[in-house]
């Protein structure tokens, strides 16, 4: 696994960890929305992490956008289809979703590297 890969992967285990551990009620909840809200419902699974990432690089979280594109990475999504994403993201959100564009192609090629 590509260290960029493999340390954000570790990062957000730990932390989700820790913050699931002080079990606090609304975080608990909040964290089991969004797991269900990317379960497959009407939407397929691919879709729904298709929109989680036009939505995370319009709102410019970094670690969201490497969340929705390693998911988008293990349910088969095409760089193709990647870039058509990135594509509609910076049309909605404008120019200045181009560095997180350039991020997101970074963790896209990490992940293809391994």
């Amino acid at each position: 696994m590509h260290k960029l890969v493999e340390d954000f992967n570790d990062y957000r285990t730990k932390m989700n960890e820790v913050i699931l551990g002080k079990q606090n009620k609304v975080l608990g909840r909040l964290f089991n929305l969004d797991t269900n809200t990317y379960m497959e419902g009407a939407l397929p699974v691919k879709t729904k992490e298709l929109l989680g990432l036009v939505a995370s690089m319009v709102l410019r979280c970094d670690d969201c956008i490497k969340y929705h594109v390693g998911k988008c990475y293990e349910l088969g999504v095409t760089t193709d289809e990647l870039y058509e994403v990135f594509a509609v993201a910076n049309i909605v959100g404008g120019t200045i979703v181009i560095p997180h564009t350039r991020r997101a192609a970074e963790y896209w090629e990490a992940l293809q590297e391994g």
